[in-house]
């Protein structure tokens, strides 16, 4: 994990501008976002209590093509939104350098959201998916690390399928992401 991302501070978008500058997918980001509902009272109230935390910074990698971004970001904003803290969204492709230090597994997954203290120093990550979203890919590179096998598009795309049915069909998975970022937060 990256040690310090002071210097990309006051270099990202507003979630505001992301979202009204989408080129791909804006409808459907807006309707994962209208769709966003709190199961739980006390895990708002958990994310609104951080509102005195003005020590903390998120940094937010994503870009409006991938599918995660627009299923995932609109909770991770909705939960941020509580928080009050200063949040930006870094296209990934205008922040490669960043991107490169926030790998996952080895790949540039998005988004991933990255909480910092005001001095830049990383205190967290979450992302690119739920976890049990996550573990599907997971098993999938473990099991073929060959991106040049014959066989690897054919296996990605019954991955891919199967991620999206962990996701569900509706609208509970966001709930997961709320526990996780309560999670993340709640150990810093």
């Amino acid at each position: 994990m990256a040690a310090n991302v002071a210097h990309k501070f006051r270099t990202g978008l507003t979630p505001k501008a992301f979202v009204d500058g989408m080129t791909k997918n804006q409808e459907a980001f807006q309707s994962w976002s209208e769709a966003f509902e709190w199961a739980d009272e006390q895990d708002r109230a958990f994310f609104a209590s951080l509102q005195h935390r003005d020590d903390l910074r998120c940094l937010i990698l994503a870009a409006d093509w991938c599918g995660d971004v627009v299923r995932n970001l609109p909770v991770v904003l909705h939960v941020l939104k509580e928080t009050e803290m200063p949040v930006e969204i870094m296209v990934m492709e205008e922040h490669l350098d960043l991107m490169d230090e926030f790998l996952t597994m080895g790949g540039r997954a998005i988004p991933v959201v990255i909480f910092a203290d005001t001095g830049g120093h990383v205190l967290a990550k979450w992302g690119p998916r739920p976890s049990h979203v996550q573990a599907v890919m997971t098993a999938f590179k473990q099991q073929n690390p060959d991106r040049n096998a014959p066989d690897y598009e054919e296996k990605i795309k019954v991955a891919r399928a199967e991620m999206l049915k962990q996701y569900g069909d509706g609208t509970g998975y966001q709930q997961v992401i709320v526990k996780e970022l309560k999670e993340l937060l709640s150990a810093i």
